[in-house]
């Protein structure tokens, strides 16, 4: 009897310490190609991590802490009671005097994680990226709207670094049951200048350069084509109308009479 116990107690206390050795982990890139962006960064759920914690017919959620990273200061998230802290993205300035409470989700089932093989397909990608990813920052309704008293993942800051923790809490008692460490810091992106874009061909593939080059010719082809239309439209006619020619009947007529005359003329002289 005491062996059961103390292996009860054993294993909890086991699971107890991996999760406490565990940190949220940036999502992989080959499920979130653009990560973390200027607002958002993708974090992998716990799948797994507070298993051993939680006992059957108790509900629990997993509530996920991010603030803005101060270098040395890793602050508690719950009181001395174990009460998870409820603080805002708006109390806390964006996380920036310490961490807010930015999402609340479901603890995942270790028992039937998702398949990331149907995530090539199209209409089971959805599902998937949500049952595996929390996105932080992919909520900016919720800043502005004064009703909306749940947790407001709002947009993150560009070019800042981050850190987020995972909290294993008893929905009925509404007492945290597990954590994880801070995780690693995370920076999200920054706009680039439009003087630093590098715009020399030699960065460019070369099927880019093949597209770009055909492109051009076929542009230039079409502009020349417009530009002969045009002239072509506008330049007058240089053709002369056909010239009618017309026969003199004066002529015609003159030739006959003067022959008649002749002939008259010859029949009333007399022959000598």
């Amino acid at each position: 009897m005491w062996g059961l116990w103390f292996g009860l107690i054993f294993c909890s206390f086991w699971h107890l310490c991996i999760a406490q050795t565990l940190r949220p982990q940036i999502a992989n890139h080959k499920l979130a190609t653009n990560n973390p962006t200027l607002t958002t960064v993708a974090l992998e759920k716990p799948f797994c991590v507070f298993d051993g914690l939680m006992l059957k017919g108790t509900s629990y959620e997993v509530y996920l802490y991010t603030m803005v990273d101060s270098g040395t200061s890793r602050p508690s998230v719950t009181d001395n009671r174990s009460k998870p802290l409820n603080a805002t993205f708006q109390q806390t300035n964006g996380g920036q005097s310490g961490p807010y409470k930015a999402a609340v989700f479901h603890a995942p089932n270790c028992a039937s994680p998702p398949k990331l093989s149907d995530a090539a397909d199209a209409t089971k990608a959805s599902a998937v990226m949500t049952q595996y990813l929390i996105r932080v920052g992919d909520d900016a309704a919720c800043l502005y709207d004064p009703n909306f008293l749940e947790a407001c993942n709002s947009p993150l800051s560009q070019d800042t670094v981050y850190r987020f923790k995972y909290l294993l809490v008893d929905r009925t008692a509404g007492v945290m049951k597990g954590q994880t460490l801070w995780s690693h810091p995370i920076k999200t992106r920054r706009v680039k200048q439009s003087s630093t874009i590098d715009t020399w061909p030699g960065r460019r593939s070369g099927g880019m350069i093949v597209i770009t080059s055909i492109l051009s010719v076929l542009m230039f082809i079409v502009v020349v084509g417009f530009v002969a239309a045009i002239l072509l439209a506008v330049t007058p006619s240089e053709e002369t109308p056909t010239e009618m020619r017309y026969e003199s009947q004066t002529t015609q007529l003159a030739v006959p009479r003067v022959l008649e005359m002749s002939e008259s003329h010859l029949i009333a002289s007399p022959i000598h």
